[in-house]
């Protein structure tokens, strides 16, 4: 066992069983120069060190974080490694063409394929195992947009999305109610924090400097300031996500949403016979306000959702006890859809921002002029995305020409978000717009028609 990650509030279980030593590194002790400076350690900034350090040994690379490595999204999040990518294929192909759009979906699923690898080539145990996604359908409704999925699927020839009768959806998961599922392969379920510190451990094996207890201020061309002192580098990347709005000049870049998760205490063998899961597989459900779930490694069973409010001015907490109603409501979505584990412990429960930008686009790229490069606007996708943003990163700072640096996402420009309150109330306006669509739905028994309006703006 590991040394305990202690003086934060809102942990998450993923922080509490790492096994990892949480003292944090050294700062920054004083002004200093690097060939690549990324601030951020997290999967974005870590994939990014991780590949640049392989590919050319001799780099200085320093990596910055406020906290420590993984306190962020990369240690808070449901442990889903997915193929999804935040804006749809018709979107990446009015951007860029429909071959474009395809490599990108291609790219992402061979992304979950690549975390796994590294991870084995690192000797990095993270709980990894590829069982898939199942997304149950619990209404005709659902069963009607599960149906749709697979023929959307299928017309840009992606044969990977099946469509589970009942009998075959039950096989895998027993949720309450299921009339049938979609069933995707392009996923693996992991312990999260594992990842992350063992990657953070593989960097600096590389020879990468960490510095932790370190917040950058302020980007620059070519310098980051921090509250230690002064990076300067040929090469400087914004890797923070959610934490974003927090650099000087990046108010309104992303906008920081929280997503909130609990832990159930170990389940019996007879209580995941009522449930399922026997591979792992990561689950969900067609509903409109997002829910996400996993069997861990050790038989608990941790499960999120969207629903917690977005906070003025992208104010981002740890402090997650002003959210009792949305983890209410948390705990009995779980019982609705498992009643078995109606008076089941919960043991943990936590929190983390995840990023989106306007246009729900995740982009990446590298301004030559400026030195400047970023990556981000996973909203929430982000464990394999950040894989293939530290791949493409490197690529792009090597000045490699490669599929990757071709791909529809790289150097996409999203539009800032509008200034305060606008933000304020169109956020949260959209959150409760996706519980009333629910909502809508449970009593009309027809397609919501605020779903429609709210797909129409996500996508």
């Amino acid at each position: 066992m590991g040394r305990p990650l202690s003086g934060y509030a809102g942990l998450s279980f993923w922080h509490e069983t790492a096994e990892t030593d949480w003292t944090p590194r050294a700062a920054l002790p004083e002004d200093t120069a690097a060939d690549v400076a990324i601030v951020g350690a997290g999967y974005t900034g870590l994939w990014t060190a991780h590949y640049l350090a392989t590919a050319e040994p001799g780099l200085r690379i320093v990596v910055l974080d406020a906290e420590v490595a993984g306190y962020g999204a990369s240690g808070r999040n449901g442990g889903w490694c997915s193929a999804l990518f935040p804006a749809s294929m018709a979107t990446l192909a009015e951007l860029a063409g429909r071959d474009a759009a395809l490599a990108q979906a291609r790219a992402m699923r061979e992304s979950v394929d690549e975390v796994i690898a590294a991870a084995a080539r690192e000797g990095i145990e993270a709980d990894i195992v590829k069982g898939g996604t199942i997304t149950l359908a619990r209404s005709e409704v659902q069963l009607a947009r599960a149906r749709a999925e697979v023929a959307q699927a299928q017309s840009w020839d992606d044969q990977g999305v099946v469509l589970l009768d009942e009998p075959a959806a039950r096989e895998v998961l027993r949720g309450h109610g299921a009339l049938g599922a979609t069933y995707t392969p392009d996923c693996a379920a992991i312990h999260p924090a594992k990842l992350v510190r063992g990657l953070a451990d593989a960097v600096e094996r590389r020879g990468v400097t960490i510095h932790e207890q370190t917040r950058a201020l302020s980007l620059a061309p070519h310098a980051v300031h921090t509250d230690r002192g002064t990076v300067r580098a040929d090469v400087v990347v914004r890797a923070i996500e959610g934490y974003t709005p927090s650099l000087a000049g990046h108010l309104r870049t992303l906008a920081p949403v929280h997503s909130l998760v609990l832990a159930t205490a170990p389940l019996s063998s007879e209580q995941w016979d009522e449930i399922g899961l026997r591979r792992r597989e990561t689950f969900t459900d067609h509903r409109h306000l997002v829910i996400y779930g996993q069997r861990t490694a050790d038989d608990r069973l941790v499960f999120g959702g969207r629903g917690a409010p977005y906070r003025y001015g992208a104010k981002i907490s740890s402090d997650f006890s002003r959210n009792a109603a949305v983890f209410a409501h948390l705990r009995a979505t779980l019982v609705d859809l498992f009643p078995v584990l109606r008076d089941v412990e919960i043991t943990h429960r936590w929190g983390g921002a995840l990023g989106i930008s306007r246009d729900w686009c995740a982009s990446v790229g590298l301004d030559r002029s400026t030195g400047l490069a970023w990556a981000g606007g996973y909203v929430g996708d982000g464990v394999s995305t950040a894989n293939l943003a530290g791949r493409t990163l490197s690529d792009l700072i090597l000045e490699r020409e490669t599929g990757l640096t071709q791909l529809p996402w790289v150097g996409h420009r999203s539009r800032d978000w509008e200034p305060e309150p606008l933000r304020w109330v169109g956020i949260n306006s959209g959150l409760r717009a996706a519980a009333a669509a629910d909502t809508e739905e449970k009593l009309t028994r027809r397609p919501s028609v605020i779903g429609r309006a709210l797909d129409r703006l996500v996508h």
